[in-house]
């Protein structure tokens, strides 16, 4: 049934959406916008243990049930299993894929809101009662926005929220208390190698941004083996070492951004944290495309855009291009500091 849901806010709200760091960021001016529009709202939302540390303690999420997937099928019966002593006024599934239809299908309530058949994938699209309207391919945030369009929400002001929370605020003083220049962070990889830049040539970047820009220089990130592997690359070959907190947590991580004068990074979460902490963030895209994962609304200047051709007008899609991350020369990282520096020092408080 693709019909619209009737306009309104109800009091209980389950959010299906159990991927990565960027799509939770992603959610979040959703449910600060359900909020706004229903003060009395109470919002559950299922997803996965990275995510979950991301915004436990946001001010707009009431309830976290965590769908751990290294349980494998056992995660469905833990998710399961909760979401059976509840029962909610709307399921909201924000994925298109066939394990959050299944998660969708154990959530009891009358109405479940979902994509449209056409981008419903794995049969995704049985578990919902209610869709939204057919629409083109457009940026991942706008896309979430079609629900609140459902509910007869306005998306604005569009708010993250993410922090740094009032408690975590003396991490950050301590932090920032332990280097004497500005901060430039240095996201050094991504969940796919596909999206990675190379190692060798965030160290030239290091380098220039400590020697030319005079700034202190933190790598950042997780601890998987292909970050842990750059970050020793990279440390290797920089003239002047960065800093390095990678594995400090994705709090943490909010506090160091927050702070950070100027972020340089691949599409991965951190550069999607960064623009909702209004920091500066230069963009490293080449597999992916900018126009649907790149910031959002801010710091379009910034983008490195080597997924097109020069001159190359190239549709929203979510066609990936391998290998063009190699494309990306040093050179072109400092020319966009360089307009960071021109821009945004004085304008975000760099």
């Amino acid at each position: 049934m693709s019909a619209a849901v009737a306009p309104g806010v109800p009091d209980n709200i389950c959010i299906v959406m159990m991927s990565a760091v960027g799509d939770a960021v992603h959610v979040l001016p959703v449910i600060n916008a359900l909020k706004r529009a229903n003060s009395r709202t109470r919002i559950t939302w299922v997803l996965q243990p990275g995510p979950a540390a991301l915004v436990r303690g946001h001010r707009s999420v009431d309830e976290i049930i965590v769908f751990d997937r290294s349980r494998g099928m056992m995660a469905f019966a833990d998710v399961s299993s909760e979401l059976a002593k509840r029962r909610f006024d709307l399921v909201i599934n924000l994925q298109v894929y066939f394990k959050a239809g299944i998660v969708t299908g154990a959530a009891r309530a009358p109405v479940k809101l979902g994509f449209d058949r056409a981008r419903a994938r794995d049969l995704n699209w049985l578990f919902t009662n209610r869709k939204i309207s057919p629409h083109p391919i457009q940026h991942v945030q706008d896309q979430y926005f079609e629900f609140l369009a459902a509910l007869g929400v306005s998306p604005e002001p569009v708010e993250w929220d993410l922090g740094p929370w009032p408690d975590e605020r003396e991490w950050q003083r301590n932090f920032v208390g332990s280097i004497s220049r500005p901060i430039a962070s240095i996201v050094v990889g991504t969940s796919k190698p596909e999206k990675d830049w190379v190692p060798e040539r965030w160290a030239e970047v290091s380098d220039a941004l400590a020697e030319e820009f005079g700034m202190q220089v933190v790598l950042v990130g997780g601890h998987s083996e292909r970050e842990l592997a750059a970050e020793r690359l990279v440390m290797e070959h920089a003239k002047h070492k960065p800093r390095t907190e990678l594995g400090s947590g994705l709090r943490h991580l909010v506090s160091i951004l927050d702070a950070s004068s100027l972020v340089l990074s691949p599409d991965t979460g951190p550069l999607h944290m960064s623009v909702a902490l209004n920091r500066p963030v230069i963009s490293l895209m080449g597999y992916t495309n900018p126009k649907r994962t790149g910031p959002y609304r801010r710091f379009q200047d910034l983008i490195i855009d080597a997924y097109g051709d020069p001159g190359e007008d190239y549709p929203i899609s979510m066609e990936n291009r391998p290998g063009r991350m190699q494309l990306i020369e040093t050179s072109h990282v400092l020319e966009k500091v360089q307009v960071w520096r021109d821009r945004y020092v004085r304008e975000v408080g760099g």
